[in-house]
């Protein structure tokens, strides 16, 4: 059941990084209010994950399958460039959260 919250932990906080982006510096309304409903959400699951799993690899997971996923949004949906140093660093994150997920 921890894995279920946070998935949905994840799923709002890459919202709200999405929002974040989206409100132009908190200057476009519903984007900017998104983000911060998006963020407290996230957070709310995240929480009740740690009834569950232990609290850093709730975390480690939370923020590295966060950093993937928004990055996979900055290349396709802001069409963002990446370079070679940034992709090795996402897959070493990545397979981190992964190791943590198996022990």
């Amino acid at each position: 059941m921890g894995w279920f919250y946070l998935a949905l932990a994840i799923l709002f906080e890459v919202g709200g990084t999405t929002s974040m982006r989206l409100s132009n510096g908190l200057t476009k309304l519903l984007p900017s209010v998104c983000l911060f409903v998006f963020y407290a959400i996230s957070f709310i699951f995240a929480t009740v994950a740690t009834k569950y799993l232990k609290l850093a690899v709730m975390y480690a997971v939370w923020s590295g399958v966060g950093i993937v996923a928004i990055t996979f949004i900055d290349l396709t949906i802001f069409k963002e460039k990446i370079n070679s140093v940034e992709v090795i660093g996402l897959v070493l994150i990545l397979v981190g959260s992964i190791l943590l997920r198996i022990a």
